[in-house]
């Protein structure tokens, strides 16, 4: 992991995060992760739900908020108040960045709409993360995840032909909505540097969703093809599935690309097959996908799936198996590359969590610490970005203002 003295790229970038949940606090965290100062503005009291959500350890301290609150600070901010909402002009003068989730129209109510801060700062860039973006007849409504995936065309797609739609077992549309958000700002930053203009960012959930939903879009307005749940599998990609092991275990392997196919063949003792007419291009192996993925079964019944993936490396094969936290945990790969990092936690102990992504070679990400308490740093910020003196927070603390 690299030393806590590392120049990192985004060290000279401050970032207020109002939103909550895991949309726009995802995109706090990938900033923050590349060395942003990233101050989460949460209200008094609870403050973001995600200090309640997911998986306690043995102390009742819930897990997630260790991971997408890492790198930041907390400050405890009423903004329903006109006097938070003072503090926060008087912030946004000091800020780069700011990131919101609210429903469209919760800033503008109150007094913080985008006219308001850029009027204040010029430069300020505002990443505005909602289900269905900052207009449009929905952009009024609540926008979660799930809803968001299955309008941005991601439900109709996952499961099996002959059940309804699943989901998959994280809110996927928020993180991606997250993630653009984070992206959409890096942009925004560089045309800032050209002409020295902030701008508005709007990411939304369904768009960020629909944006990677590869041709779906073309095929049905040009072929008239919807695509439809297939399972395991996409069909006319063959063979690419993932195929049963003698002791029990999947292996996923993909060799649908002609050179591929044939090593994959020489490994079964069957090269012929890549010669075979209805096996021999990628379009006669799409026609023929359930014969061919039954022939790749055959063979690896026959074989412990270990036994397989090393034997497809060898081959130059892609194969491997389904992985889940225990085996991540003890895979050398993950451990050369340090994909996975351990923290101390706010008692000191060690906690594992997936590294910073994607890995620069001069300024890489860094995992600093874990999500703190709630305000943690109220008075720092106040103090130091504010010069606010004692005498000044004493009667906002009294009316709960921070």
């Amino acid at each position: 992991m690299p030393s806590s003295n590392t120049t990192m790229p985004l060290q000279d970038i401050r970032v207020l995060e109002l939103g909550q949940l895991i949309a726009g606090p995802y995109c706090g965290q990938v900033l923050a992760d590349f060395g942003a100062e990233v101050i989460k503005i949460e209200p008094p009291g609870k403050g973001d739900a995600m200090r309640q959500w997911g998986q306690t350890d043995a102390n009742g301290d819930p897990l997630w908020w260790n991971v997408i609150g890492r790198n930041k600070k907390s400050m405890t901010l009423d903004l329903r108040q006109p006097e938070g909402q003072d503090v926060l002009r008087k912030l946004v003068g000091k800020a780069d960045i700011l990131v919101e989730n609210f429903r469209p129209g919760t800033m503008e109510k109150w007094g913080l709409g985008y006219d308001v801060l850029a009027a204040i700062n010029p430069g300020l860039i505002m990443v505005r993360v909602t289900g269905f973006g900052q207009d449009g007849p929905y952009s009024s409504r609540a926008g979660f995840a799930s809803v968001c995936e299955a309008m941005g065309g991601l439900r109709y797609l996952s499961g099996y032909p002959d059940r309804p739609p699943v989901r998959v077992g994280i809110s996927l549309g928020d993180t991606l909505a997250g993630l653009h958000g984070a992206l959409g700002a890096l942009v925004a930053l560089q045309h800032r540097e050209r002409t020295g203009k902030g701008q508005i960012v709007d990411s939304a959930i369904y768009e960020s969703v629909l944006g990677m939903m590869e041709s779906l879009i073309p095929d049905y307005a040009r072929a008239g093809k919807v695509r439809e749940r297939s399972g395991s599998f996409l069909p006319g990609i063959a063979p690419s599935n993932a195929y049963p092991a003698r002791d029990g275990r999947d292996v996923i392997i993909g060799a649908n690309q002609d050179t591929v196919f044939a090593r994959l063949c020489k490994v079964m003792g069957q090269p012929g097959l890549a010669e075979h007419p209805d096996y021999a291009t990628h379009r006669a192996r799409g026609e023929h996908q359930q014969a061919i993925d039954d022939l790749v079964s055959a063979w690896t019944r026959q074989h412990d799936s270990q036994h397989i993936v090393d034997m497809m490396a060898k081959a130059g094969v892609p194969a491997g198996l389904v992985f889940a936290a225990p085996e991540m945990l003890d895979d050398p790969h993950f451990i050369a590359r340090e994909a996975i990092v351990e923290v101390p936690d706010r008692h000191g102990k060690p906690l594992p969590m997936q590294n910073v992504f994607p890995k620069l070679s001069c300024t890489p990400g860094q995992v600093r610490h874990v999500g703190v308490s709630l305000g943690a740093h109220t008075e720092e910020v106040l103090k130091e970005l504010l010069q606010m003196e004692d005498a000044a927070l004493a009667p906002l603390r009294k009316q709960h203002i921070i």
